[in-house]
């Protein structure tokens, strides 16, 4: 038998949210949710998944439509249950694109870009005072950090102050940050005018907080490295590597 990933308590806690997302409770849910932990956990083909989970083509059927209606994202937000606001730390990382994700047919999104690294997709992502993820977006690997900012910074809630590193640096995110009526602690450019004499250096030593929380996700092979063909999918297992991260709390 495999190893599991979920405790009977984490199993109790799951299935709740998921049957309010009315997902079926077949007397086999609870392996095919383990059948897709372990395919997060190890990044292996579907069609490779042990068989004491169960069929393989029908743990990826599922998991592909619950992807598409966008469970997997809900189900991650109803995991994050009372995050710490008074700050906010955001960040981006690259993931290196495998030969199996590309050649997607039709016209659904796969944000897959060229950066230095070659095909990379690009996870942008937000963290509460306590390092637990709260919100993310998936992009290719060519879109900077100060171009998906806006989009991130606009989804948290009434955080009291977001930390970043200098590559959010631009008077427009320092003004974004400002008028949501938080304080941005973000060293400017070299080439600012304003300059960093109102830098608090001490609470941003504390931004290792979201790298931390990189490291944590990208201890599953399939969210480290991507496999999946379209957007939506991996979003899905991001989704699903970040709200692992809340079933202790």
């Amino acid at each position: 038998m495999p190893r599991l990933m979920l405790s009977d308590e984490f199993w109790s806690k799951l299935e709740k949210i998921l049957l309010q997302e009315a997902i079926d409770n077949k007397h086999n849910l609870r392996m095919t949710v383990e059948g897709i932990l372990y395919r997060m956990r190890v990044g292996c083909p579907w069609r490779d998944l042990p068989k004491a989970f169960g069929c393989w083509n029908s743990i990826y059927k599922r998991f592909n439509a619950w992807s598409s209606s966008s469970k997997w994202m809900r189900i991650f937000k109803a995991l994050t249950i009372d995050p710490d606001w008074e700050w906010g730390f955001i960040d981006g990382s690259y993931v290196k694109a495998q030969s199996p994700s590309a050649g997607a047919v039709g016209q659904e999104d796969q944000a897959i870009g060229k950066s230095r690294a070659g095909n990379t997709t690009k996870i942008h992502l937000a963290v509460d005072s306590c390092g637990l993820p709260v919100e993310f977006d998936i992009t290719g690997g060519e879109v900077n950090d100060c171009s998906a900012a806006p989009q991130l910074i606009a989804k948290l809630p009434d955080v009291e102050v977001i930390v970043a590193d200098k590559g959010y640096g631009s008077e427009y995110i320092q003004e974004q940050i400002v008028k949501k009526g938080a304080k941005a602690v973000i060293p400017r450019k070299r080439n600012s005018l304003k300059g960093n004499a109102d830098m608090d250096w001490g609470l941003y030593s504390y931004r290792h907080l979201v790298e931390n929380t990189f490291a944590r996700l990208k201890q599953y092979r399939a969210v480290a490295t991507r496999y999946d063909k379209l957007k939506r999918n991996y979003e899905s297992m991001v989704a699903i590597a970040c709200g692992y991260l809340w079933l202790p709390m």
